[in-house]
């Protein structure tokens, strides 16, 4: 038999499935997660699920983890500190950056510009240069070079990023710094921006790189460190980790290039949201991962979950591909509080996180979180995770009483019940950023609502989005490790063209596309990866000539074979142009960058199906209960999901209880279990 195990780190719980890649048996756990050190969590939920399955640590062939140690380390201001190389002139190009300010028209007043991540005291220029067209104007002075290194050196740098101008041209000044920096530096960690981001624009490629080096000491001491435990542990498994554009990486690529982790954890949430979506023979959909600590949406087309060129983490945009995934501080331990200057109900973006937790885990905990609402409004039953956890409903009410005089509300219920309408409400807009900001309509897609807390939300999303069905996956809560499992090993590469359409040929186009190919291949097998398991993906990053910003649209590599190849694309570029801002420009088409996507072949995993059932769920009811919705009390009943079968109808008011998450089902809606195991939630039809 062959087990896979896929692992996914939160805020508050560290989730694992484990899965018979034969025949499609799944087991999973729920532990808290450990933040002094990821690992631990890890291996105990591991442990937990074989232990569950009857299987020992040895009967494990793969382990694919989501990780949000890179991301940690810049959220939490942790990462290495950074020595930076530059051309002489462009020392200061981290601190002159872009001239965008985040928020609203009064931005600029109040914003507090990021430190960057490569202090200026711990930059240094080299003479060099080389032109746009990779010719070498000026030599590398490799004794200048040498002598400005000295001084990384007695700075105490833990890790050095080389960005010289124009080396996404030619890039032999910096290969040839690499080893210099062997010799008077080594065992330090170097990273190069002709490697991580071979594009133009110096100052994101800089970011890019730097971003790479700032967490690459966390990163590489992290995987080394769950290594060597698995392997201690009698866990001689093949580990992979998730990339933020939702493919694996080995170990060793993954301590090369560790920007490619940034947004590792949500990836794996899409990709099962998409494995869920298809099952219930669904079509384009919006996915909602409600964790403990945020809440994480995207959008999914035809299967295929949209690709982003940036990736945002806090304050930081870095030029690095993921899945174009939005995060907001709004999970179940998300903190409830009443400013004293608006005197106006918030909630988040800070968490109780896993310790001490909401009060109701009974760990220590006394503020009012989103899950001590869902307990005080009765839509959660008394234990949590299998019994991992037993819910404390006094001290769920008293933390939520605490700000009840605050608020001027006349009941705890009425208090709860603002916290999760404010909480579904900031989770609103976040949607709204991948749908209706980006030209489509909510309500011509479905919501897949999985993570721990999703359940308990989806119902009332749906109804603020007026998108039908509110899809609760099997294993909702665990829906992202299922995404680790499933997920295949992939690599990128890029290079930047610049050249207006006209004067390109078809075949001169095929032709870098394949030498792009020919990089790609050859990093996956370093990885291990048959080539004849590859698939490739082809993009083109075009624009009008003259315009500062560019789309990216997919290319049909076979189409480069015929006549009007180049046309096609400028076709596709004028369609999505369109789309987006409703006019084209009559303009020449010009081609920015190339960009080129093998993957290997994906996990298929064998799809159990439940058994029909005879239209009587009291097989499934546990027991009756009240809640608190829609401003009165309500007798909802309390399901067990493992005893429900397909075609079953729950009727809400409806709580459906399982061991990884809880599904709420509000009144005048109902939820019809799907073959594939989902729920599907829609309103009741008069």
């Amino acid at each position: 038999m062959t087990y896979r195990v896929g692992v996914d780190v939160g805020g508050t719980f560290t989730d694992v499935l484990l899965i018979n890649a034969e025949t499609g048996e799944t087991w999973r756990s729920k532990v808290p997660s450990t933040p002094e050190d990821q690992s631990i969590g890890v291996l105990r939920g591991i442990e937990k699920a074989c232990e569950e399955a009857g299987i020992a640590r040895g009967d494990v062939t793969h382990v694919q983890h989501g990780t949000t140690v890179a991301t940690n380390a810049v959220l939490e201001g942790k990462g290495a500190k950074v020595g930076l190389i530059t051309t002489a002139g462009f020392r200061q190009v981290l601190q002159i950056a872009r001239s965008y300010v985040p928020g609203g028209l009064a931005g600029w007043i109040v914003w507090p510009k990021p430190e960057p991540l490569a202090k200026l005291e711990n930059t240094i220029e080299v003479s060099e240069r080389v032109s746009t067209k990779g010719e070498i104007v000026d030599a590398l002075d490799e004794d200048d070079a040498r002598a400005q290194i000295a001084k990384l050196r007695a700075e105490g740098v833990g890790t050095v990023c080389v960005s010289l101008i124009n080396s996404f041209a030619n890039d032999a000044h910096e290969r040839r710094l690499v080893e210099i920096l062997a010799e008077e530096m080594p065992g330090v960690p170097v990273s190069i921006s002709s490697d991580v981001l071979p594009e133009m624009r110096e100052y994101e490629r800089t970011l890019t790189t730097v971003a790479n080096g700032y967490v690459q000491v966390q990163v590489g001491d992290y995987v080394r460190n769950l290594e060597h435990k698995m392997h201690d542990g009698g866990l001689d498994a093949e580990l992979a980790v998730l990339r933020s554009d939702g493919g694996l990486s080995s170990p060793a690529a993954a301590i090369d290039r560790p920007v490619t982790l940034l947004m590792s954890g949500p990836a794996g949430g899409v990709t099962g949201a998409t494995w869920a979506a298809k099952a219930a023979e669904q079509g384009d959909f919006l996915a909602f991962d409600m964790g403990g600590t945020s809440t994480d949406v995207a959008l999914v087309q035809g299967y295929q979950p949209k690709i982003a060129k940036d990736t945002e983490v806090g304050d930081l945009k870095i030029r690095v591909s993921s899945v174009d995934v939005r995060t907001v501080g709004a999970g179940g331990g998300s903190i409830a509080h009443v400013p004293e200057l608006t005197r106006a109900l918030r909630v988040g973006p800070e968490s109780a996180g896993a310790v001490p937790g909401p009060a109701s885990y009974g760990k220590g905990g006394t503020l009012p979180t989103v899950t001590d609402a869902n307990v005080v409004l009765g839509y959660l039953p008394a234990e949590l995770a299998g019994g991992e956890i037993t819910m404390d409903v006094a001290a769920a009410r008293a933390a939520v009483a605490s700000i009840q005089e605050a608020t001027g509300l006349n009941s705890v219920e009425a208090v709860a019940a603002g916290i999760i309408d404010i909480v579904n409400e900031n989770i609103l807009g976040a949607i709204r950023l991948v749908s209706v900001q980006q030209g489509h309509d909510p309500r011509d897609f479905a919501l897949v609502a999985f993570g721990g807390a999703g359940p308990l939300h989806g119902n009332a999303l749906g109804r603020l989005l007026g998108s039908w069905p509110v899809i609760i996956p099997p294993s909702p809560g665990v829906l992202n490790a299922y995404g680790d499992v499933m997920t295949s090993h992939r690599e990128e590469s890029g290079r930047t063209i610049l050249r207006e359409l006209g004067s390109l040929t078809p075949a001169g186009l095929a032709q870098e596309f394949d030498e792009l190919a020919a990089v790609t291949r050859e990093r996956l097998g370093r990885q291990g990866i048959a080539e004849e398991t590859l698939s490739f993906t082809y993009a083109a990053d075009v624009r009008y000539h003259g315009q500062g910003f560019e789309l990216t649209v997919e290319v049909d590599r076979s189409s480069l074979d015929a006549p009007d190849g180049l046309e096609r694309i400028a076709a596709t570029f004028d369609a999505e142009h369109e789309r987006l801002f409703s006019f084209l420009l009559d303009a020449d088409h010009e081609i920015v960058a190339l960009t080129v996507t093998a993957k290997g072949a994906e996990t298929q995993i064998p799809l159990i199906r439940l058994e029909e059932g005879d239209g009587d769920v009291s097989r499934a009811l546990l027991r009756t209960t009240e809640i608190w919705v829609d401003g009165g009390v309500h007798t909802a009943g309390l399901y067990d999901r493992d005893q429900l079968r397909a075609g079953d109808v729950v009727v809400g008011p409806a709580i459906v209880v399982e061991m990884d998450s809880t599904a709420l089902v509000l009144p005048d809606h109902a939820a019809t279990v799907h073959s594939s195991g989902a729920l599907l939630i829609e309103p009741v039809k008069e």
